[in-house]
């Protein structure tokens, strides 16, 4: 099979995989892992398809994270090239995923290769997580895959998630934490009226602007060296029937927490149910956990990587928890160092996404060089 870096984005860019449709990629994985002394393990849940791939099988174990999903294209008209057509164009490789994540993916294997040709005989183990569910609903995903290992005691200590972090110049941050995500779906209940009458209605949205007003100037947190202070955001807000003479009935508000790890999500709720108690709301809230906040503030594995940027990149990185979450969030409570370093995130999940061809190859040397700093 092709090793190259650039050959590999190319043929995993060829393969409309939008989530949850793997679409073939994963296969190609194996077939390039499996001679390489790789043990394959295919995990399909529901309509997600998981691989757990793993050379040795003694300690320390160094995992690479990602997916092989992808978002939709979008408007086809947008797009200068098709976007599961890879084309190179003036230094550039553009297509679906060039960025978000199969540069990445590319670059895994092709460091992957090549250090294990040097190093047939390294310490500990190699291994890769790959799901097709990660750009969905995360739900059959890599969290499926961690819950197996853990039900075995197989424990990753060390695991770089392919994700883009890079802003300017490959390697120049990396994301050694996330933030935590919790989602409000609140409903405001009132009383449907005439707006002539309103003596004989209830407004539910006149009831509820102060207490949303409240929620969204309070201070959760002051955060801390690694995290900024939780924020709060709605995200969707929808009342009446569309006619322009009634009172509505009910507001459905959407909302979501990022936190840090200097609240607790289950803080962010009691916090949240005083207020719109204070309030004297008749509401109902539910609430949908989205992830919990990680951190790799030292160690070997941000020792290796800032390292291996700083031979390979010529440059010092920047460690960042900013930006949405990753499915480094399932990896981290079962006592894994977990960062993030991938690509330019410029044009992920926008039309005409595309990846710097030069900076796959360097991401791929970067990838190398932690695991010669980690396995050697």
């Amino acid at each position: 099979m092709q090793t190259d870096v650039l050959a590999l984005a190319k043929a995993l860019i060829s393969k409309d995989s939008v989530t949850p449709d793997d679409a073939g990629c994963q296969a190609m994985m194996a077939q390039i892992l499996k001679p390489l002394g790789f043990d394959i393990e295919m995990l399909p849940f529901e309509d997600t398809l998981n691989m757990w791939a793993r050379r040795n099988h003694n300690g320390p174990l160094l995992c690479f994270a990602g997916h092989t999903d992808v978002v939709p294209a979008g408007p086809l008209d947008k797009w200068h090239t098709p976007p599961f057509k890879p084309v190179e164009k003036e230094g550039y490789l553009y297509g679906r995923g060039a960025a978000d994540m199969k540069g990445s993916l590319a670059a895994m294997l092709s460091a992957v290769h090549n250090f294990v040709s040097k190093h047939p005989q390294h310490k500990g183990s190699i291994a890769f997580l790959i799901t097709s569910d990660e750009e969905g609903l995360f739900i059959n995903g890599t969290t499926r895959v961690i819950d197996t290992l853990e039900a075995r005691n197989e424990k990753i200590d060390w695991c770089i998630v392919g994700e883009p972090s890079s802003t300017e110049l490959l390697g120049d941050v990396v994301k050694n934490g996330r933030r935590g995500s919790l989602t409000g779906h609140l409903q405001v209940k009132g009383i449907q009226g005439h707006v002539a009458y309103p003596h004989l209605a209830r407004n539910p949205v006149h009831q509820a602007a102060p207490a949303l007003a409240e929620l969204a100037s309070t201070t959760w947190d002051q955060g801390n060296e690694f995290f900024p202070p939780t924020s709060f955001q709605i995200s969707n807000l929808s009342a009446g029937t569309g006619a322009g003479n009634v009172i509505p009935g009910e507001m459905q508000i959407q909302f979501n927490f990022r936190f840090s790890t200097e609240v607790t999500d289950q803080q962010l709720i009691e916090r949240t149910r005083a207020i719109l108690d204070k309030h004297q709301l008749e509401y109902s809230l539910d609430w949908t956990f989205n992830g919990q906040p990680f951190l790799t503030d030292s160690g070997e594995l941000v020792s290796a990587t800032t390292a291996a940027i700083e031979t390979i990149c010529a440059r010092k990185t920047q460690l960042s928890t900013a930006g949405g979450t990753s499915d480094g969030r399932f990896i981290a409570p079962t006592g894994a160092q977990v960062i993030e370093l991938g690509p330019v995130n410029a044009t992920i999940h926008k039309v005409n996404e595309c990846v710097k061809i030069d900076d796959l190859y360097l991401l791929a040397k970067t990838y190398e060089a932690i695991l010669e700093n980690l396995l050697c």
